[in-house]
């Protein structure tokens, strides 16, 4: 249930699909009594999509969420093992196309490929399933081994977890398939604006991680006065930060994870 609900509030609450609403709902309404209102609300409409599609808006937001946990320190040793969240590919297209088709996230796998490498004693283990609302969609994980083997990755040292649909499932299933012994330490890959409710996730479920963020949208600070080319970036970089805000929000709301915003 939690997770129906979720996607369908995490839908509704999109800026752009906001903005865009307020839009349509004034072109329906100029055929009606109501034109004085409808103009307002398509005026209204354009004024937000082009303030928030050209400020920096989206990068203010998606700043802190970024900075909150800085890169992975490797002068603390070699790691037991690294848990890396699914979102790095797009389960669809590869099926139909036959061909793993990475996307924006594909750090989340190359670093981890990396992270293989250099320490060729670690476990990995993937997790990530089907994380639509389609239940016939195809999972993740499969596709995730097919592309660890093509960047070099022995497919015995991966553990595949495909039943997780959500961050919170990411973090339980892992944890059971990881069964950490004391003192050993963990690495989490994914990207640094999810890594605040991925490591409050992880910390519910019990699972001690170190942060290992890739996949940064913003450059730093100076990027809050950096106004953006196309309006479609900045609407897009909102959406974004705005998701995992409420992400935030939402699990604190629910009992998922004991902390608003997790810090290192």
């Amino acid at each position: 249930m939690f997770f129906v609900f979720s996607k369908t509030i995490g839908y509704l609450a999109v800026p752009s699909n906001l903005m865009m609403a307020i839009g349509l709902i004034g072109l329906v309404l100029l055929f009606t009594r109501f034109r004085r209102l409808a103009s307002w609300l398509i005026v209204t409409s354009l004024v937000l999509i082009a303030v928030v599609g050209y400020s920096p808006l989206g990068r203010i937001l998606l700043l802190p969420l970024e900075e909150r946990f800085p890169p992975w320190d490797a002068s603390h040793g070699a790691p037991d093992g690294i848990v890396v969240l699914g979102g790095a590919i797009s389960p669809l297209i590869s099926v139909a196309r036959g061909s793993v088709a990475l996307n924006g996230a594909a750090e989340r796998l190359t670093v981890t490929a990396e992270l293989a490498r250099r320490y060729p004693n670690a476990r990995i283990i993937f997790t990530g399933g089907n994380g639509s609302l389609d239940p016939t969609a195809p999972l993740e994980a499969p596709l995730a081994v097919k592309e660890f083997a093509a960047l070099g990755v022995a497919h015995d040292r991966i553990t595949a977890e495909e039943q997780s649909r959500n961050t919170i499932e990411n973090a339980v299933f892992s944890h059971l398939l990881a069964n950490p012994k004391p003192g050993e330490r963990w690495v989490l890959v994914t990207s640094a604006s999810h890594m605040p409710r991925a490591i409050g996730a992880f910390r519910a479920a019990g699972f001690p991680v170190e942060a290992y963020p890739v996949n940064w949208h913003t450059t730093g600070r100076r990027d809050a006065a950096r106004l953006f080319a196309s309006f479609t970036e900045g609407l897009e970089m909102t959406d974004y930060a705005v998701h995992e805000w409420l992400g935030l929000v939402a699990y604190r709301l629910t009992g998922k994870t004991s902390e608003l915003f997790p810090a290192p």
